[in-house]
């Protein structure tokens, strides 16, 4: 089960489980649709993978698997 973690790690802008604006790499990193077209072009700056559209969690499942509450950013030289 995804992680969906709760903010974009270049800006941390929030991103709740059900945001259509979170995009994802194949290790759950994940940043804002903004940051992740805008900064890296849609290549993940940990690991060079392609961002995608994470999928959206809501209703009843978001309430019985919540998404994460740690929050992640890290010193990206294009977040800065």
């Amino acid at each position: 089960m995804l992680a969906l973690r709760p903010n974009c790690e270049c800006c941390d802008l929030d991103l709740p489980g059900d945001s259509p604006d979170a995009l994802i790499c194949s290790f759950e990193c994940t940043f804002c649709r903004t940051c992740a077209e805008g900064r890296f072009q849609g290549r993940c700056p940990n690991c060079a993978g392609q961002l995608v559209a994470r999928p959206t969690r809501v209703g009843q499942a978001l309430r019985n698997n919540p998404a994460s509450t740690e929050r992640t950013l890290k010193p990206h030289a294009a977040c800065n």
